[in-house]
């Protein structure tokens, strides 16, 4: 699901999004890290700069290069100790919006 702001932008500035893409695509193939660990390293970046709508997106990305739910959700935990418990809290809300519960096991 493409938000509709986003859409919006490529039908108003469609060069300048295209250049934007190309950049995003140029730096995914400028290292060896896969599709998977690039999605989850976007993701962590999205959660510590505390961009809610980037956090869904590379959710959602990540969901699509082969991540599982409970990758996403510990993806956020993993922030814990870096930037705090109640920003942690904040990206689980993120990635719940996204993914939905953890599964809690019993």
């Amino acid at each position: 699901m493409i938000p509709k702001s986003y859409q919006r932008m490529h039908a108003e500035h469609p060069e300048l999004m295209q250049a934007y893409e190309s950049l995003g695509k140029a730096t995914r193939l400028a290292g060896p890290l896969s599709d998977r660990e690039v999605a989850l390293v976007k993701l962590a970046i999205s959660i510590g700069a505390g961009l809610e709508g980037a956090a869904h997106s590379h959710c959602r990305k990540a969901l699509d290069a082969g991540c599982s739910p409970s990758d996403l959700h510990h993806v956020a935990l993993l922030a814990t100790p870096t930037i705090g418990f109640p920003t942690m809290m904040r990206a689980r809300g993120w990635v719940r919006d996204v993914v939905g519960d953890e599964p809690i096991d019993e």
